[in-house]
């Protein structure tokens, strides 16, 4: 039974501080020499950005509802493999979960899932006394969650961490680390959460050296290394996209980095290590998936390219922004989220692309596109040239569109066979009229019926994004669809 140390970073609500520690941790334990596995509960794509970078590794999700409860642990260790300690940043406040499902897809139902023990962040900015009922009720709600230490973040001054540390002797959880405000760990957001790390690179080094420092400083690193190694072991196996797909596993294939920047080597002394699926190689001759990346197009589960090249597929990644063709010899594409709307203007001005990306489409090519994609298919952004390979218009709102769905497949395509049922999350600030084609790409069961997204020839894109690890089944199809099409 395989046991990996291990933490979950979690905080009575969001804007405790979790990404800072949680971000500060891995750097400063891959700063002195620890090979550290990211990972994020929830759908987020943007703070495992911020964790590669940090890392040397890429960041992996953690969603109990988009995968199931029982992928949590096989994709933990999966993500996991090889690693000395792994650090978890948790979603929202620590027992928040999906609405109206209880604790399902809450940071706490993960750290049971993990068997790992829960280290609390706690914004102290605003509190002294009080900060000893918080922790203790955050401590005690849930007797198989344990909360095995605190962090204290925007703690004022020392006589501030005095009254603090006071406070919570009476608590029963100990103190691991105290922080003060520090500007130079903040990272900018806008509509959506915070900009990604690909889209200001060299600032997004500088913020997460930062946060290693100040993690290292004001936190007991060998303490919360000791609370990670107490972590009970898993009785489950790693997941393996060769073994769900049934393909054989000859050596393994690189996995291309898709929408975030690569690893900034300073936070490893020797350099990032390489991570690779587990064997992957489908049966029959290879065909190219070209994925979109680069800012614009900066999200995607790690997950979905290995689940391609253990499909068969060779996947090529490609900027939008950058690259004026699609990779040579493509059979299918890819484009998943992103921000397209704050870069309508350079992909509007890509003529070249755009027409490459119509032509592929209207040769019944399969194109699989989610949220962003899915803008970026539509005639026009914003006023803006698109692709125009969906006769719909997209334009950017004030409304705010955000939950996990339950969504079902309305007739085959080429992702899955009508029918096919799939856990998914939307998240975005725009609006796509009409919503849906005369072949929907979804029927959405809850938490409201409803038709959504576009089927044709070849083309699938909705504004749902879904985890293909719930459903391996979607990757083999796209792979085949591709050699025959």
């Amino acid at each position: 039974m395989p046991s990996v140390p291990r933490l979950v970073i979690a905080a009575p609500s969001s804007g405790s501080g979790k990404t800072t520690v949680a971000t500060g941790l891995m750097a400063a334990f891959a700063a002195r020499g620890l090979a550290v596995s990211p990972h994020k509960v929830g759908p987020d794509y943007i703070d495992p950005g911020y964790h590669t970078l940090a890392s040397g590794r890429v960041g992996r999700n953690l969603d109990a509802y988009l995968c199931g409860p029982e992928l949590v642990g096989p994709l933990f260790l999966h993500g996991a493999r090889g690693c000395d300690i792994a650090v978890v940043e948790g979603v929202m406040g620590l027992y928040d979960g999906a609405a109206g499902e209880g604790e399902l897809a809450s940071t706490a139902h993960v750290a049971k899932l993990l068997r790992a023990p829960v280290v609390l962040v706690v914004d102290a900015s605003s509190q002294s006394r009080s900060v000893a009922a918080l922790v203790h009720g955050f401590a005690s709600w849930d007797p198989q969650v344990r909360v095995g230490g605190v962090i204290l973040n925007k703690v004022a001054s020392d006589r501030h961490e005095e009254l603090l540390r006071d406070a919570l002797d009476s608590a029963g959880v100990p103190v691991l680390g105290v922080l003060r405000r520090a500007a130079q760990v903040d990272t900018p957001s806008r509509h959506l959460g915070l900009v990604p790390v690909a889209e200001r690179r060299a600032e997004a080094v500088d913020a997460v050296a930062a946060m290693g420092a100040q993690v290292s400083d004001g936190c007991d690193l060998e303490a919360l290394l000791g609370l990670a190694r107490s972590a009970g072991a898993l009785s489950c196996a790693a997941w393996n996209a060769a073994e769900v797909l049934g393909s054989s596993p000859p050596p393994p294939l690189p996995v291309p980095t898709l929408g975030a920047a690569p690893p900034d080597p300073r936070f490893r002394p020797e350099g990032p290590r390489p991570q690779t699926p587990d064997g992957l190689e489908g049966a029959g001759p290879r065909v190219r998936v070209a994925v979109a990346g680069g800012p614009a197009f900066t999200f995607s589960y790690a997950e979905h390219a290995e689940l391609l090249i253990a499909a068969g597929a060779e996947v090529v990644a490609f900027d939008p922004l950058r690259d004026e063709q699609l990779p040579d010899g493509v059979a299918g594409l890819v484009i998943g989220g992103g921000f397209p709307e704050v870069y309508a203007a350079e992909l509007s001005a890509n003529e070249p692309l755009r027409k490459a990306v119509a032509a592929l489409a209207q040769s019944g090519a399969p194109v699989a596109a989610e949220c962003a994609g899915l803008l970026y298919l539509c005639r026009e952004l914003d006023g803006l040239p698109m692709c125009g390979v969906l006769d719909a218009s997209a334009r950017m709102t004030e409304r705010l569109t955000l939950g996990y769905r339950d969504a079902v497949a309305v007739g085959d395509s080429s992702l899955a066979v009508a029918g096919t049922r799939m856990r998914a999350h939307e998240f975005h600030r725009t609006v796509v009229e009409p919503g849906s084609g005369t072949a929907p790409a979804w029927g959405i069961r809850s938490p409201q019926r409803r038709v959504e997204g576009f089927v044709q020839q070849g083309v699938h894109a909705s504004y749902l994004h879904t985890h293909w690890a719930a459903g391996p089944g979607v990757a083999r199809r796209f792979v085949e669809r591709c050699r025959t099409s």
